[in-house]
């Protein structure tokens, strides 16, 4: 009897066993067995999951805000810097609130390339020279802090000079044509305005800004650019405190530690008025002729 059962119950296990369907494997024909699906506590995992998701997604944001402002000091140091023109000295070709973008690489790096201008070294890495007629931005010689921007008239070696409201390099008087002439009306009440073509030796020609003769520098003595330094002047000739000026009143001659790097191109600008707290200003004040204009 119990001989029965036991053949009985092989049978119906050999049976259950031919009715199962085989999974194959992909490496050939050979069936392997089918494990049970494990069982999960669902409130243990929905707990798990809130718990550890919470704490991943902080740690993504704040890696994602660190990596955002280390990309961002990076291209400030080492690229591009912004600027917004504050004053009316280098009219015709920059007006105030003008936004443009200063390349940092153009003369290399000095420690005023860096924010806060941490004492790590003197002089400047990777230097290059800059070219006569570039538009540079540089810290004032006087406080090493402000931020200025002029045209680069004069290289070591120079002899810069202004004769009768005329611009001499090295006893040349430089070449310039009369553009246009017209009236302004500012601080001073209406003025006669002259626009110019100057052309510097080399050949950079670009636009200036003159009221005539009389003023306070248009007739000065001669200066004498020494090596590792730079004479500077704004466009608009008669309305710049710039190196015709000496260090203790005007900008004096700018040691090339001093240069930020060149102006390369305005971004966009807007007339005085527009106001960051007033969107409404933004519009009307707004000046898209100027804007992505390269700087020349």
């Amino acid at each position: 009897m119990v001989e029965t059962v036991a053949v009985a119950a092989a049978a119906a296990a050999a049976a259950h066993a031919s009715d199962k369907k085989p999974v194959w494997s992909d490496h050939g024909d050979a069936p392997f067995e089918e494990s049970a699906a494990p069982i999960y506590d669902r409130k243990a995992r929905k707990k798990g999951k809130s718990s550890s998701g919470g704490g991943s997604e902080v740690v993504e944001i704040v890696k994602t805000i660190f990596f955002a402002l280390l990309f961002a000091f990076v291209l400030r140091v080492f690229l591009f810097q912004p600027f917004t023109i504050p004053s009316a000295s280098m009219e015709p070709n920059l007006y105030e609130g003008d936004y443009i973008v200063v390349s940092k690489w153009s003369y290399g790096y000095s420690k005023y390339s860096i924010p806060f201008s941490p004492n790590l070294f003197q002089g400047r890495i990777m230097e290059r020279a800059p070219h006569r007629g570039d538009i540079v931005v540089f810290k004032l010689p006087r406080d090493n802090k402000t931020d200025y921007i002029k045209r680069l008239i004069g290289l070591p070696g120079d002899r810069i000079q202004m004769v009768a409201n005329r611009l001499y390099i090295n006893g040349q008087a430089v070449d310039d044509v009369v553009i246009s002439q017209s009236q302004i009306e500012d601080v001073f009440g209406p003025r006669p305005v002259t626009r110019l073509r100057e052309t510097l030796p080399g050949g950079k020609a670009f636009e200036i800004q003159d009221f005539g003769p009389g003023g306070e520098v248009d007739d000065t003595g001669v200066y004498t650019v020494p090596v590792g330094h730079y004479f500077m002047m704004g466009d608009n000739r008669d309305n710049s405190v710039d190196s015709r000026y000496d260090q203790n009143s005007g900008v004096g001659l700018v040691p090339a530690e001093n240069l930020i790097g060149k102006a390369e191109v305005i971004l966009f600008s807007w007339s005085p008025g527009a106001s960051l707290f007033n969107p409404v200003s933004w519009f009307a004040n707004v000046r898209p002729s100027r804007f992505f204009t390269v700087l020349k």
